[in-house]
């Protein structure tokens, strides 16, 4: 049996920063030969593997350390101590305009972008259409970068580095500023290159993708590692690190101002483009069919909403959840997650119901939303979300969040 090395080997790195007050105090420093800096540390002591074939999501909150460690993976940063190893080629997706020169046109730095990933010029001359024709930029590709939009660079960047078809792909959290019908393109490729048993770097604060897309996660935390290993877990843990620590004066404060709006969607004049499929309404009902604003502990409750789908051959997924506020769930429901759900291919025009019964709800106190969504067929991609109108929990006895159904015995 043939033993294949890891694509990816970090060795008790550290990186530190110099901070000086001034700039003169560079020079002051160099004359002197007296330190006028303070050391910064970013990252200590960090150490992992990643096998070949396997991804690894990065996680943890702003100013961790997690876009350094990326920079380093790639080489763009030196580090501090410790070592680096990877084994093929690298490509990255780092800030937006890494690589590029802005007088350039985008023709001229895709061989730019592409010669420093080490393609040789008669390569990069086969992959330029198929650059251009993923980037859509059209006529803009021979515009100077410069001229381009944020979404623009974007498209540019992820096509050069998926198209020359590196061992490990790194991507820092650059697509979130890429629309909708470019977004599932990416996630398309991306899901390609998984299955062609490549390694993938993701930083990302979507907890949602890093699960989807990632084997292993590694949760960093005032740069050092907190915790790392499979990739539900980890993200399980950091989710209920910051559900803990955060502080919510009012539900309703932190919702968007029409709380029935989609919250992350695209808009009636783009919907036929850019989505499969759309939410007409959302509605919280009890098992008779009643619509209701208020819940009993341990009741079951129907969750609907109404679908209409807008293309043909469409494949989707869908998806409730309890929501504390917009950015904190209590609990998720999803057809990518559900057993015995079978899901069909629908015809432009069809308007259906999604039901699901959750049942014996154990909230005991506290107001909440539920938020229904809609996916792509890789459930990676959510089209649109829509909130339902405030829920509350009626009053009842009890100490804590929740309430359990349980069978009492007492021995004689």
């Amino acid at each position: 049996m043939i033993h294949t090395p890891p694509r990816i080997i970090v060795e008790n790195i550290n990186k530190d920063f110099k901070i000086y007050e001034r700039p003169q105090d560079r020079l002051a420093e160099i004359i002197l030969r007296r330190p006028k800096h303070k050391l910064y540390h970013v990252l200590r002591d960090i150490s992992f593997a990643v096998p070949d074939g396997q991804s690894v999501g990065i996680i943890g909150d702003n100013g961790a350390g997690k876009s350094t460690l990326l920079k380093l993976l790639v080489g763009t940063l030196q580090p501090t101590s410790g070592s680096i190893r990877t084994h093929g080629q690298v490509a990255a997706l780092l800030e937006l305009g890494a690589g590029f020169h802005p007088e350039f046109t985008g023709r001229r730095n895709i061989y730019l972008n592409a010669s420093l990933l080490g393609v040789p010029d008669d390569d990069i001359a086969a992959l330029e259409r198929d650059i251009i024709d993923f980037s859509e930029l059209g006529d803009f590709i021979d515009r100077p970068v410069k001229t381009y939009s944020s979404g623009m660079y974007v498209r540019l960047a992820f096509s050069i580095a998926t198209m020359v078809r590196p061992d490990i792909l790194v991507i820092d959290e650059a697509l979130s500023v890429g629309d909708l019908a470019f977004q599932k393109k990416c996630v398309q490729r991306m899901n390609d290159f998984r299955q062609q048993n490549k390694t993938m770097a993701f930083c990302s604060h979507s907890m949602f993708h890093v699960q989807e897309l990632c084997d292993i996660a590694i949760w960093i935390e005032k740069g050092e590692i907190r915790e790392m290993g499979d990739s539900h877990k980890v993200v399980g843990n950091y989710e209920d690190f910051c559900n803990n620590k955060k502080s919510y004066t009012s539900v309703i404060e932190d919702l968007p101002p029409d709380s029935t709006a989609a919250a992350k969607g695209t808009g009636e004049n783009q919907e036929s483009l850019l989505q499969d499929c759309k939410i007409n309404s959302l509605s919280v009902r009890n098992t008779r069919g009643e619509e209701i604003t208020s819940i009993d502990a341990l009741s079951d409750v129907v969750l609907e909403m109404e679908v209409e789908v807008l293309n043909d051959e469409m494949e989707g997924h869908f998806g409730f959840a309890f929501m504390r506020s917009a950015e904190e769930p209590i609990a998720s429901f999803l057809t990518t997650n559900a057993e015995g759900v079978e899901l069909r291919r629908y015809t432009r025009g069809e308007v259906f119901k999604v039901r699901l019964v959750v049942e014996k709800v154990a909230m005991r106190v506290g107001d909440f939303y539920v938020l229904g969504g809609l996916a792509d067929k890789s459930g990676l991609l959510w089209y649109e979300t829509k909130f339902s109108k405030l829920l509350s929990m009626s009053a009842n006895k009890g100490v804590g969040p929740i309430t359990m159904q349980a069978t009492w015995t007492l021995d004689a």
